[in-house]
């Protein structure tokens, strides 16, 4: 278990490199994963990459192993985006492939502006540039409030997920590693989401991207999607379903083949 040490707490990372010596071995891939979720939530998408890439993945500020702050912590975009290169910097990645999901996308736009000469490509798993176009949320204080943690992790989950889409052993997880969030966090991470709006700066952003979206997410219409599509210079789009907000665990394997694919295309 890796950790590195920044000034405001640290942050548990993971490192995996199995690469096959008969491939032609890729950059490293950062995975950034978003509110209710965990570094586990990528072990889906190992298997298409693992040969080639190196990974490595981290528990975001405020959850799993990683550094959980005090109610009045000063939580922004800014600071995520640090901890984004400090984990990537402790891991020794000094050019990688970056993919976030949910806001951890939106750190990953916001990263990709902020240095350039650090992201080779950008992928960004139902997420958005612009924070206050996401419905529903409105809810999540009022289910906070009256369930804690653990209810508003059960009201969640429809959002997430259809009914079909996961085995009983992976809802079960996934609900029970949702509602190890404490409120305060999750609460002063949707702050940052909603009260962000990367959209005058994405033309900085020319990295290649890949934009993966689920078709029925509650929280980001597919036209918001569509909007990043059409503001980043060099971006191609998958809408998926059928989906909900948990694309990037209902859909892994898909979602990872289509990674692997634009990677070997795009990512030399």
């Amino acid at each position: 278990m890796a950790f590195v040490q920044t000034a405001a707490g640290a942050l548990h990372y993971e490192t995996v490199d199995r690469t096959a010596p008969w491939q032609a071995r890729g950059l490293p891939v950062l995975f950034h994963h978003g509110i209710g979720s965990s570094a586990m939530l990528w072990r889906g998408w190992y298997p298409a990459l693992i040969d080639r890439f190196p990974l490595a993945v981290f528990d975001m500020r405020g959850c799993g192993h990683s550094h959980v702050p005090a109610p009045g912590f000063g939580w922004s975009l800014g600071l995520m985006v640090e901890d984004l290169f400090a984990v990537a910097d402790a891991a020794g990645l000094e050019r990688f492939h970056l993919v976030g999901e949910s806001i951890g996308g939106t750190v990953a736009l916001a990263a990709a502006i902020a240095r350039p000469d650090r992201i080779a490509t950008l992928t960004v798993s139902n997420g958005a540039h612009l924070g206050a176009t996401i419905g529903r949320v409105h809810a999540w204080k009022k289910q906070l409030d009256e369930g804690g943690s653990a209810g508003w992790s059960r009201a969640f989950m429809p959002d997430r997920f259809h009914a079909d889409a996961l085995s009983g052993a992976q809802w079960d997880w996934f609900e029970a590693q949702q509602a190890q969030w404490q409120p305060d966090a999750i609460l002063a991470a949707l702050g940052v989401l909603v009260g962000t709006d990367l959209t005058p700066r994405l033309g900085e952003i020319t990295c290649p991207a890949l934009l993966l979206h689920p078709d029925g997410s509650p929280f980001i219409p597919v036209p918001v999607m569509a909007e990043l599509h059409r503001l980043l210079p060099d971006a191609v789009l998958n809408v998926i379903g059928p989906a909900r907000h948990g694309l990037p665990f209902s859909h892994a394997a898909q979602c990872a083949a289509l990674l692997r694919s634009f990677l070997d295309r795009r990512g030399g």
